[in-house]
């Protein structure tokens, strides 16, 4: 598995570790270096954009996975 799989895989994990019924879809690949993921719970959904850097870098970066999941529990809050 390359490192742009793992970090969406990490990125996967965070979101269900917050909350397991939200349904997730992250983009093969980026647009102008930043993923438009999708985050969706019954009928509402919420869009959050991460840098391509940050889903490579979350399997291994402490920073980096702390502000994503500051980003995805914001998000999965306002749903």
């Amino acid at each position: 598995m390359d490192e742009m799989e793992e970090g969406k895989q990490k990125f996967l994990e965070v979101v269900k570790g917050i909350d397991a019924v939200v349904q997730v879809v992250i983009p093969v690949t980026p647009s102008n270096s930043m993923f438009l993921i999708s985050l969706t719970k019954g009928p509402n959904r919420k869009f959050i954009t991460v840098s391509e850097d940050d889903i490579v870098d979350l399997p291994n970066e402490a920073s980096i996975l702390s502000k994503v999941t500051k980003t995805v529990k914001d998000a999965i809050s306002a749903l």
